[in-house]
């Protein structure tokens, strides 16, 4: 089994290890602390695969806490923010903002510029309200992801949930932080830590500004920024080589379509074994909410404190 399994698969027995009392664990205990480490040729690198069609269409539900399950035509519904998804593209946001426009629900909201996102500020007359979702062959799990940066495909599971105000502002003291890094940095994306932790070499690269290359130009405006483009950019610079792989389904996901880091310098995905991601403040390490099963060429990236690729076997 390649990689496919691996990236659908290894949520799951790390969540039992989670459950069972070790949430706080890491995915590897050291760190080459190596700026400049010695890598393959990054000529070498290669993008294998072309996007095929990504665009929604199938007929959905999506379920809101104590009021129901409503249905939508995803090609009725339009993005909120169009400086990030291309016409035909929408984030789970949306999607609660088309229920509203349709008259199904009440929402009141206003999109804060300090957080870079939209908040909901009462939906059916209450407040604090949060997501859960995932892709297809995914299952529940913790996101601290901008619910108006998270793509919308066919077959995902959404349900909007009630979670606690202290919760909520601890989220979005992380995205003020985010906001406040990137005009630190005039406007550019510029990752403190970049952590990768391969099978034979870990490095540990610091102040990694990141570029945009619209691998997914698909879904995405020119210029907008996925936490892929991160491997990408220290390829760019000649600090390591990388394959990217195009995947159309992995094992029981029958509807993947994203790009898949395969190979980084001499670590190449075999068997069970291979590379999956993480990204966003060290509040929400690991399973608190910064490691889900969002690909990395579709996550949008404002200024996280970290970003981690490590390897892992089922």
């Amino acid at each position: 089994m390649k990689l496919k399994a691996l990236n659908i698969l290894v949520v799951v027995l790390i969540s039992i290890v989670f459950i069972a009392g070790c949430g706080d664990a890491t995915p590897a205990e050291h760190i080459e602390d190596s700026v400049s480490p010695a890598v393959a040729d990054p000529s070498s690198s290669q993008i294998i695969g072309q996007v095929s069609d990504t665009e929604a269409k199938e007929a959905a539900t999506v379920s809101i806490d104590g009021l129901g399950s409503f249905s939508f035509i995803p090609e009725e519904v339009e993005t909120t923010r169009p400086d990030i998804f291309q016409p035909g593209y929408f984030s789970l946001f949306d999607v609660l903002v088309h229920l509203s426009d349709k008259g199904d629900i009440d929402l009141n909201y206003n999109f804060d510029e300090s957080l870079n996102t939209h908040v909901i500020e009462n939906l059916n007359g209450h407040d604090y309200w949060w997501y859960s979702a995932y892709y297809d062959g995914g299952w529940p799990e913790r996101s601290v992801f901008r619910m108006d940066h998270y793509p919308y495909k066919d077959k995902t599971t959404l349900n909007f949930v009630k979670v606690t105000e202290d919760y909520l502002n601890q989220v979005y003291w992380t995205y003020a932080d985010e906001v406040r890094r990137r005009n630190d940095n005039d406007g550019k994306i510029i990752i403190p830590n970049v952590i990768i932790k391969g099978k034979t070499e870990s490095y540990h690269f610091q102040n990694v500004e990141v570029s945009a290359h619209n691998l997914r130009s698909d879904t995405f405006q020119p210029g907008v920024i996925t936490a892929i483009d991160t491997i990408l950019s220290l390829g760019e610079a000649g600090l390591l080589s990388y394959d990217l792989q195009w995947y159309e389904s992995i094992g029981t996901a029958g509807l993947v379509k994203s790009y898949w880091v395969e190979r980084i310098n001499q670590d190449k995905s075999v068997g069970r074994c291979g590379f999956v991601y993480e990204a966003g403040d060290e509040l929400f390490r690991f399973f608190k909410g910064n490691h889900n099963h969002i690909p990395s060429d579709i996550r949008v990236i404002n200024s996280p404190a970290y970003l981690e690729y490590f390897w892992i076997c089922i």
